[in-house]
């Protein structure tokens, strides 16, 4: 096997930036596509030049595709769950949108019930950038000193919109669409704050004293929580404490452009991130009272980064990712604390 070869369940918006990373990748291709759509099956086929066999409006032929390796599962949160049992079930090794699943048990049924250790994994893409190579060098080679503490937003105002000056005028809302239906697992939490409670996992484990294998030292405090009229949370801020060695202090909103920027402090230092999730294009350390800019280049789309790491791990015969990608220990834990966050009142 030279390439491997993926199809994709679900075309909605994230599916076209995902395929579009396909164009910069050698040992990949993308075979397959199904939707229950055919407008956005024909689209996507025109575009990215699937061959007519290999596109399908039943999710279950594309999984039932001998030639297709790996199934990329970009469908609401809601649908996760189902489509990975079946994947699994036909020996079909899984990358799935974050966040993998709506609730830490449907995580670990997953688990029970991949007996044969097939290839699994999250897709946080931002865990597979340069610019997270970059800020772990940084920590590991004691650039800061000992982590303390991470300050990390990601807010996206999908409520309102500027009209005259200091005039808002409310955003047509659907609210049948995932973002907004708690059915469909909707929310901010799940949705955005997903991102800063896996980087928080993330710099945790480059703590070599701190053990990540259950919650039990982990602490979820000064939780603040606004609601929108559906049921969903629009708004919420969460302070997460590890074994008391680490704190992060953490902002998910669909009401505030909060942006996603984040701070790492240090003993001796601090890093300041302009774009945690996307393509930041510089690092930002403070350390004695200077500023030193680590400017940052990106040379593919950051999906092609990560569509490139796990196609090397499946050339490998791997069934498992490596650290700094999300491995499903961590994933575990992330929904972990993502249910904790949700359900407290």
């Amino acid at each position: 096997m030279n390439k491997v070869n993926w199809g994709i369940i679900g075309l909605g918006n994230i599916a076209q930036k995902f395929l579009e990373g396909f164009s910069e990748v050698k040992n990949a291709r993308i075979l397959g596509a199904s939707s229950r759509s055919q407008e956005k099956l024909e689209t996507f086929r025109d575009r990215f030049k699937i061959e007519n066999k290999f596109c399908f409006n039943n999710y279950e032929d594309l999984i039932n595709c001998k030639e297709i390796d790996i199934v990329y599962i970009s469908l609401p949160n809601s649908l996760h769950y189902e489509w990975i049992l079946k994947c699994l079930d036909n020996d079909k090794k899984v990358l799935v949108e974050k966040p993998a699943t709506i609730n830490f048990d449907q995580l670990e049924q997953i688990e029970k019930k991949n007996t044969k250790k097939i290839f699994f994994a999250e897709a946080f893409m931002y865990r597979f950038s340069p610019q997270i190579k970059l800020i772990t060098d940084l920590i590991e080679n004691d650039e800061i000193g000992d982590l303390i503490s991470l300050d990390s937003l990601f807010g996206i105002n999908l409520l309102t919109k500027k009209k005259f000056f200091f005039l808002k005028k409310k955003k047509k809302i659907d609210i049948n669409g995932r973002l907004f239906n708690p059915s469909l697992g909707g929310g901010c939490i799940l949705d955005l704050g997903c991102y800063p409670v896996s980087f928080s996992i993330l710099l945790s484990k480059i703590i070599s004293n701190i053990k990540l294998n259950n919650t039990t030292d982990i602490h979820l405090n000064n939780i603040k929580k606004e609601y929108h009229q559906t049921g969903v949370d629009i708004d919420s801020y969460l302070e997460l404490r590890i074994q008391n060695l680490f704190k992060s202090k953490i902002k998910a909103s669909f009401k505030e452009n909060y942006g996603n920027s984040s701070i790492i402090r240090g003993k001796k230092g601090s890093i300041l991130i302009d774009d945690t999730w996307i393509n930041c294009k510089k690092i930002t350390i403070i350390k004695d009272k200077k500023k030193i800019v680590n400017q940052i280049n990106y040379v593919k789309n950051i999906y092609s980064y990560e569509i490139e790491s796990v196609s090397k791990t499946i050339l490998e015969n791997k069934n498992y990712i490596e650290f700094p990608a999300m491995t499903f220990e961590e994933s575990k834990l992330n929904m972990k604390i993502l249910d904790k966050w949700i359900n407290a009142k």
